[in-house]
């Protein structure tokens, strides 16, 4: 694994770099709001002893909400991005912040504050001159904490399509990628430490009160202010390229190799840029929303979902109603179907070999006397789709006897663990084939078809019509059995998926 681990490294060390300086960005963008607001409110408190308590109640509930349902919770409201990561992460910042500067202030030796009050110092000054230089070590053991807390949980910012580290993880969970996973955590870790050590070098150098102390103090806060405020002014003041695509994917290995040969052939073919968000947490269920606000011009999605999970139409999805459904995108969203690659992804069930063999088990009818005795698991939206868990349940008159939820990078390896007796699986699935399990029949034909396309806002497909024709090199480009043994490649021999969508296009005659 460590040798691994740093092949990765070496390997793409500028990948790591960029992530490396945009989880920066975010954790500080976090950390200086968190430290402006919390500081203030914290301040307040101390002044005004009545309002302590309903304020700390309020940040101390706000600590306990789940980082994924903050997240959730602010999408509807700041769409998916940077920006949905920011705010989640300064609410989360505010509770040391806030409860350290009370905690310093309201502590400060009574006496002193009667002796500055009887020689004449108002308020402000015994404030700033007194009580918050006496409380700044307590305010600082806050910070430490807050910053350390706040690098570690911006990990979790690219499960909404955020940058930074966790991209890295994020990315090597779901393409079966461990030495990715582990490096990106290994970053953080040692991002967290780094910080931790230049606040505690701080924090001693506060303590120093020698004129020369004080002199070499003003110069490195100077120093530190131009490199905060240039980072920060980086994430915050984001001068967009004009003419530029904004992609998105779900995070499935396939999608990130469709969506690497999107950049590849939109740069090569057009004179546009693209920016490409890889592995949108939560898939359809927060990238149309996204699509429908502009924040994302377009991303591959497959047709069966367009019909059950957008559009919310009962009943199995054919491709004799893709006229239909064409029609109704283009009514109700202004968004456009193009670039229909020819695989069909749709769901399957498999059970572990074992367990087909002992209950001889065929197919997904066969599973009706067993099922109470067996653990099933899918991916988190699998349960909540329209053509998920239950439908399938109610068609086949299943009644499992455990469910379990898992990121859909870790299904193989749960089963192969055993945790797991049966779950649902896509059938283009690189691992599939090497995995030890057996494909069950779908003898009442559940699934609906999910060709796969891309789905373009209608406006930019009109304001660069020069789309059009890297869309027709796209159509019937890819079969069943290509993007199995693309994905198998990325998930399996370990390969990028730019490199897998460099390599399928070349094949193909179409880089130049």
């Amino acid at each position: 694994m460590l040798k691994d681990m740093l092949s990765i490294f070496t390997d793409r060390a500028d990948f790591f770099w960029e992530l490396l300086l945009e989880h920066l960005e975010i954790a500080l963008v976090s950390i200086l709001i968190a430290i402006l607001f919390g500081g203030l409110v914290g301040i307040l408190i101390s002044e005004f002893p009545k309002a302590a308590r309903p304020a700390l109640g309020v940040i101390n509930f706000l600590y306990t909400i789940p980082s994924i349902s903050m997240l959730g919770f602010l999408i509807p409201f700041s769409g998916v991005g940077n920006a949905t990561a920011i705010i989640a992460l300064a609410m989360y910042a505010l509770l040391p912040m806030v409860r350290n500067t009370h905690t310093g202030i309201t502590n400060v030796d009574p006496s002193i504050l009667e002796a500055a009050k009887g020689m004449g110092s108002t308020k402000a000054q015994i404030l700033f001159k007194i009580k918050l230089p006496l409380a700044m070590p307590v305010i600082m053991s806050g910070v430490r904490n807050m910053v350390t807390m706040t690098i570690a949980l911006a990990g979790i910012a690219s499960f909404i399509g955020a940058g930074g580290l966790g991209v890295a993880i994020y990315r090597g969970i779901t393409t079966n990628n461990a030495a990715m996973t582990m490096a990106g955590s290994l970053l953080i870790a040692l991002l967290a430490l780094a910080m931790d050590f230049i606040l505690g070098f701080i924090e001693k150098r506060i303590r120093r009160h020698s004129a020369k102390a004080k002199r070499t103090n003003k110069m490195m806060a100077a120093v530190a202010a131009v490199l905060c405020l240039g980072i920060v002014g980086g994430a915050i003041i984001h001068i967009p390229q004009k003419d530029t695509i904004h992609i998105a994917t779900k995070p499935m290995t396939e999608q990130y190799i469709l969506g690497e040969m999107l950049d590849i052939l939109i740069e090569q073919d057009t004179d546009l840029n693209v920016e490409l968000t890889q592995g949108v947490g939560g898939g359809t269920s927060n990238i149309q929303p996204a699509m429908e606000s502009g924040e994302f011009d377009l991303y591959p999605e497959y047709t069966g979902t367009g019909w059950n999970a957008v559009l919310k139409h009962d009943g199995l999805y054919t491709e004799d109603l893709f006229g239909e459904l064409k029609n109704e995108y283009s009514e109700r969203f202004h968004m456009d179907w193009v670039g229909m690659y020819g695989f069909d992804n749709t769901y399957g069930l498999v059970v572990r070999r074992e367990i087909a063999e002992k209950y001889n088990l065929k197919t997904y009818s066969d599973l009706k006397s067993v099922a109470g005795d067996l653990t099933f698991g899918a991916e988190y939206d699998f349960f909540e789709r329209e053509d998920g868990y239950d439908a399938l349940c109610e068609t086949y008159g299943l009644d499992f006897g455990k469910t379990m939820d898992l990121d859909i990078g870790l299904k193989y390896q749960a089963i192969r663990q055993g945790k797991i007796d049966v779950m649902v699986i896509f059938t283009t699935d690189g691992q599939l084939s090497a995995s030890d399990v057996v494909v069950l029949e779908d003898d009442k034909h559940f699934y609906p078809s999910y060709i796969c396309g891309n789905v373009i806002r209608a406006e930019v497909l009109e304001e660069y019509p020069e789309l059009e024709a890297v869309f027709e090199k796209l159509n019937g480009l890819i079969s069943d059995a290509d993007m199995a043994a693309m994905n198998y490649a990325v998930e399996t021999e370990s390969k990028e998926p730019r490199e897998v969508a460099e390599g399928f296009l070349q094949n193909h005659g179409l880089l130049q």
